[in-house]
């Protein structure tokens, strides 16, 4: 195998960290050429400062070597190592050590301080950088860029005729670890924040636009958005204006069926979306038809997924957004546009 095609698969790693929410950097570890174990950043969602993609590659090929010591092995990895991996490439005896990206704020490998270059260490691991350098930076500048973008969309102003749930009725969501991304200057907007998901990788050849029902939000979609974004497919959920995160106009009638397909109309074109496969629940059917026939040629198919009541125990997540009267507008709302009662 070589050093590019090494790298590639890191980099397939560092894809999944990113459609995880995690910062993009991928690992793998071969011995004599083949592959044998990989690893991606995944501090946040493990709670562990430790588990970069490098210590998660190494700790999976000791496994399979039973072992510590990873004599003959070689590490490939998308961004040059921090001085915590250094130490522990050092410790397992890596023969060598390949890197995509040079890291000019926490480098180890000499773009702030070159480990490897110890005369004094008792174990030398050759190491190279610049393997598929572009890419690798590629990927984490869209990464931050992205992020970049959420933090100034999350200081949107919000409208004196709307409300925004509280970001804490969020915290600590069970299977919901995804950071949020806002638009709020859409036209049909004017000025109200819509919250979405938009995980996976941004050149997927599939993506899904899932529809959340209107007793629900963005929430309801969290194991398919697992299933779908582990296997490469693009997921975007968003929360429809007055549900999930999204902005909450007080008054039931602003909520109308042609404002929420405008709405939705414009984000498709936002992102430019094509070749999408449209995922509704049988009761936001509606909206998803009225979807499809104002972008007919950025729709392959609507699926209809139906998902069963929430457990008890997921009540509380289901629920999250609506704390009280004023924020369940949309709710009152819709069940009236699908002529059934609501409690308030």
């Amino acid at each position: 195998m070589s050093d590019a095609q090494a790298m590639q698969l890191a980099l397939t790693q560092a894809n999944l960290a990113a459609a995880a929410g995690e910062v993009p950097v991928g690992a793998v570890v071969l011995k004599d050429g083949v592959l044998i174990a990989s690893g991606r950043n995944a501090p946040i969602e493990s709670h562990d400062p430790s588990a970069h993609a490098e210590i998660n590659a190494l700790r999976a090929a000791a496994q399979v070597l039973g072992n510590y010591r990873l004599d003959g092995c070689e590490l490939f990895v998308t961004l040059e190592p921090c001085a915590m991996c250094v130490g522990a490439m050092l410790h397992a005896r890596l023969q060598r050590v390949v890197y995509g990206a040079p890291d000019p704020k926490t480098g180890a490998a000499g773009s702030v301080v070159d480990l490897f270059a110890n005369p004094q260490l008792n174990h030398q691991t050759r190491v190279q950088g610049g393997v598929l350098a572009g890419e690798c930076a590629g990927l984490l500048q869209g990464f931050f860029q992205q992020k970049r973008t959420q933090s100034q969309s999350c200081c949107s102003p919000l409208r004196e005729d709307a409300l925004r749930t509280p970001q804490a009725r969020f915290c600590s969501l069970p299977d919901y670890p995804w950071d949020a991304q806002y638009v709020s200057d859409l036209p049909a907007l004017a000025g109200l924040r819509l919250h979405y998901l938009d995980l996976g990788p941004q050149d997927a050849a599939q993506t899904y636009f899932c529809l959340h029902g209107p007793m629900a939000w963005s929430y309801q979609y969290r194991k398919m958005i697992a299933e779908l974004t582990a296997v490469g497919h693009r997921v975007l959920a968003p929360d429809l204006v007055g549900f999930g995160k999204s902005d909450k106009p007080k008054k039931e009638s602003a909520h109308t069926l042609h404002w929420h397909q405008q709405v939705l109309t414009e984000l498709v074109e936002r992102l430019d979306l094509n070749n999408v496969v449209l995922v509704v629940q049988s009761s936001s059917q509606f909206l998803g038809q009225a979807l499809m026939r104002s972008a007919p040629e950025r729709f392959t198919e609507m699926v209809v997924r139906e998902q069963a009541p929430p457990a008890d125990s997921e009540r509380a997540a289901y629920e999250a957004p609506f704390l009280d009267r004023g924020h369940r507008a949309a709710l009152r709302a819709f069940a009236a546009l699908l002529d059934r009662p609501l409690e308030s």
